[in-house]
């Protein structure tokens, strides 16, 4: 039982950048050194030690640091967990640390530290927001020499001492702050809060330990890739005769000039229709070749790889537990895992790509691969690399957010299609179709329509979701569309009946402050300003000010998907089927996680439904077993849900 609270702040200093490299990196270079310590115990008035200027932590500080009595706690724990780990070269184990950022996350609230004080309505101060970035960047970043600065790299106290004092204000009043966002969040949790909190520290686990990196093929690829990239722009430049081929207004001019099309868009899902467009054409057909070749180049991943790799060769980081604050799902980082390219070549070619490049053989390479760019992509996931004498086994569940629709929805047909291990895209296009389809067999040009169907109608979508995800791309025509949406939504009534029962308790909710009961095993509730959606799990789901606007739309105050800003967002039923489904399958994977983790198995990282371990390669084929059987054992609160994992080994990161 914890006997104290220690809240905690840092300031901190490295050559490393630690927006593009991440923590672990950045704590373990050279340059790195902790400059200010904030701290209140037990709700005191916060105290900070100046490292910077010499001021030493006390011993009594320092023995609460370690003491597993003393609860810690800052806002986002990782850092100030991983930067004092490297500083004091002394553990700082996660099960001591309350991360305070979770909290306000899992309400729905901002990711950083002044966006949230904002929203719980603490006191906002512009200036001091702006004075304190500002400060970050004088004393926390390498500078640039100057005569001015007497050609100095680094500003130090000493520099600026009305600066640093501020500096000292500033990392006092976080704490303040952070003490503040505590208080106001506990109050919201209930018991599942302990769940979440053994899970953060699984992966926090799963963090500190990291993957190996083959650093030998991300270097050679960086090097191969940039000779490619060289050569294709200086062929560009001598097709067009134009100084920089890579600008949208004048490569437009040019083959307006070329062949007469003025061409509306060159992004790179244009090139292909493009090329079909400008006819007889040979300098402008190899122009847009190249600018094919060119977007597949795969710099940017491989750069990234070894910008974050620690000294010992493993990358550090790659996932932020509960990045998705709607649904709780994990979010990628750094290399971002989520969205590596597929690897397509045969394993044995596989094996020699990375042979031929790891062995600085990048002539070979480039003659004996048809399109080395597109190969140099299908390797990056092959950087990722066990440790000698060991081997990855990498497990999924099976279609786990469609088998989660159909179990939380009662559409018994697809249960039964998975339950007896069925093809879902034929079963859905038979039912859709009400005739026999088999892949490759009888019908089976009518899979692809129940393919495109099931990945983007299960979540209230209709024409506009077809085209989103390619159908005109893929055979059907424009007038199918309609009918399709229909033809599903027969199919799946109670999915379709899901829908709307959902948001009908949602607006009952909202209007009359009254707990609703969507099923169950879902409820809703009100508690302050927040909506609550109770899953299956136990967790709950949180909407910050949840009202009905003109129009009769539903709106909350979130974090906007692509400009980051808060304000309101629309939602309706489908959709928050949407958050429902895939918070409840990041719980099935959580269940797993903490399975694994019971017997000891060591996660590397994890990619969506996907975990990646890495086990003794004497040993490979029978951990294989153990952890399919474990993920896709039944849950104790999804009783009915057809549950099934897959998995198989490997020497490097792969798809199967």
């Amino acid at each position: 039982m914890c006997v104290h609270v220690l809240c905690i702040d840092i300031e901190t200093y490295s050559e490393v950048d630690l927006v593009s490299s991440g923590v672990y990196a950045y704590a373990q270079d050279p340059s790195f050194e902790i400059m200010l310590f904030g701290y209140s115990l037990d709700g005191a008035p916060v105290e900070v030690v100046d490292f910077a200027s010499g001021e030493l932590l006390p011993d009594s500080v320092y023995y609460l640091l370690t003491d597993p009595n003393t609860l810690k706690t800052a806002y986002n724990a990782n850092f100030e967990r991983t930067c004092l780990a490297a500083w004091f070269d002394d553990p700082m184990l996660p099960e001591q640390w309350r991360d305070t950022k979770i909290l306000a996350a899992e309400l729905g609230l901002p990711g950083s530290l002044a966006e949230v004080g904002v929203a719980l309505g603490l006191p906002e101060d512009k200036q001091k927001l702006k004075e304190g970035k500002e400060l970050i960047r004088y004393f926390a970043k390498p500078c640039k020499a100057t005569k001015t600065n007497g050609g100095r790299t680094r500003n130090l106290p000493e520099h600026a001492p009305e600066k640093w004092a501020k500096y000292i204000e500033y990392n006092r009043q976080d704490v303040v702050a952070e003490m503040a966002i505590a208080d106001k969040c506990l109050p919201f949790f209930g018991e599942w809060w302990e769940e979440e909190q053994e899970l953060w520290e699984i992966d926090q686990e799963i963090n500190d330990r990291g993957v190996r990196l083959d650093t030998q093929l991300a270097a050679r690829a960086v090097e191969l890739d940039q000779q490619m990239k060289n050569r294709l722009i200086a062929e560009a430049k001598e097709l067009t005769g134009m100084e920089n081929p890579k600008s949208p207004v004048q490569i437009k001019a040019w083959i307006k000039q070329e062949t007469g099309i003025e061409p509306e868009s060159i992004a790179k899902d244009q090139i292909a229709p493009l090329l079909e467009r400008v006819g007889d054409a040979p300098k402008v057909k190899r122009f847009l070749e190249i600018r094919g070749q060119l977007s597949k180049t795969s710099t940017a991943k491989y750069s990234k790889m070894l910008e974050c790799v620690c000294p010992d060769g493993r990358i550090r980081g790659l996932t932020q537990f509960y990045g998705a604050n709607r649904t709780g799902r994990w979010a990628g980082r750094l290399v971002q895992m989520q969205n590596l390219p597929q690897n397509k070549l045969p394993d044995a070619e596989l094996d020699a790509a990375r042979t031929i490049l790891r062995s600085d053989q990048l002539e070979l390479f480039e003659s004996l691969f048809d399109d080395p760019a597109s190969t140099l992509s299908q390797l990056i996931r092959t950087a990722f690399i066990p440790e000698p004498g060991k081997m990855f086994v990498v497990a999924d569940f099976s279609a786990i957010e469609a088998r989660v629709l159909a179990w939380l929805a009662g559409e018994k047909w697809r249960l039964e299609v998975f339950e007896q291990g069925g093809d879902i895209y034929c079963a859905s296009a038979s039912k859709m179709f009400k005739v026999p389809v088999e892949k490759h067999g009888v019908n089976g040009h009518l899979r692809q329509k129940g393919k495109i169907a099931e990945l983007a109608l299960g979540y209230g979508g209709a024409e506009g979701a077809l085209k989103a995800m390619g159908a005109l791309n893929m055979g059907l025509e424009e007038q199918e569309l309609r009918p399709l949406v229909s033809q599903w939504r027969e199919a799946n009534p109670r999915i379709t009946k899901f829908w709307w029962r959902v948001d009908e308790c949602a607006r009952k909710l909202i209007r009359t402050g009254t707990a609703q009961t969507v099923q169950s095993n879902i409820k809703m509730r009100k508690t302050g300003p927040l909506l609550r959606i109770q899953l299956p799990s136990g967790r709950e789901l949180a909407y910050v000010s949840p009202r009905i606007d003109e129009g009769d739309s539903i709106t909350y105050k979130g974090t906007i998907q692509g400009t980051g800003g808060w304000g309101r967002i629309e939602t309706y039923g489908p959709k928050l089927v949407e958050n429902i489904v895939q918070a409840t399958a990041r719980d099935c994977l959580a269940e797993s996680m903490r399975r694994l983790s019971s017997v000891g198995v060591k996660i590397v990282f994890h990619v969506h439904d996907e975990v990646i371990c890495e086990v003794d390669a004497g040993e490979a084929d029978l951990q294989l077993k153990m952890i399919s059987i474990l993920m896709g054992e039944p849950i104790d609160w999804a009783p009915g849900l057809p549950m099934r994992a897959d998995g198989y080994t490997c020497g490097y990161y792969k798809k199967d």
